[in-house]
């Protein structure tokens, strides 16, 4: 397993290749989205996250996924056009990609080798309904559904990962965001 996320090249949303290593000696927050899911409307405290600490070398890294109930149905245009449109989102988005199980893009293959478990709120409810509709991760490191975050370091290394129901406003991300930026 590579060591760090710079080597595994990446699409941008309109269909550009591209590398995540133009995020080099940056920490990156990178994020599966959904535009028709009960947690899209965490693209605001994403976007919130992303002005509040861009200045200083952070960035949200978006990457639309259709793996949970088929809430990310639109092509990228169409994604794009409503991340923009009612979001008003700025931060980097990346192409469609499938984020668990077959066909899994290496970014995510690399992320949830790099770090197997989430971070969950302490009274957080998510997994528990998500096993009674019968949504349960088949691999114990696979993402659990839409929003789930990973927390990379200025040296492209996997230093935290939150569950989805981890809101972006939630002072753990924004603590664990101000350590990594804090080193140098």
């Amino acid at each position: 397993m590579a060591t760090d996320i710079y080597g595994i090249p990446v699409k941008r949303i309109d269909g550009t290749p591209s590398s995540l290593a133009d995020y080099k000696g940056k920490v990156a927050l990178i994020v599966n989205v959904a535009s028709k899911c009960g947690l899209t409307p965490q693209y605001e405290g994403l976007e919130k996250l992303y002005e509040t600490y861009h200045d200083k070398g952070f960035s949200v890294l978006g990457f639309p996924a259709n793996e949970f109930a088929g809430q990310e149905p639109g092509t990228n245009a169409e994604i794009q056009g409503f991340c923009q449109s009612t979001y008003g989102v700025k931060f980097p988005m990346f192409e469609k990609i499938v984020v668990k199980g077959e066909g899994q893009h290496p970014l995510y293959r690399h992320l949830t080798e790099a770090k197997p478990a989430a971070k969950e709120k302490p009274d957080g409810t998510l997994k528990a309904r998500l096993a009674e509709r019968g949504r349960v991760q088949e691999k114990p490191n696979d993402v659990l559904w839409n929003f789930e975050k990973f927390l990379v370091g200025r040296d492209g290394k996997v230093v935290e990962r939150f569950a989805p129901d981890v809101t972006p406003d939630d002072p753990m991300i924004a603590s664990a965001i101000q350590a990594e930026l804090a080193k140098k």
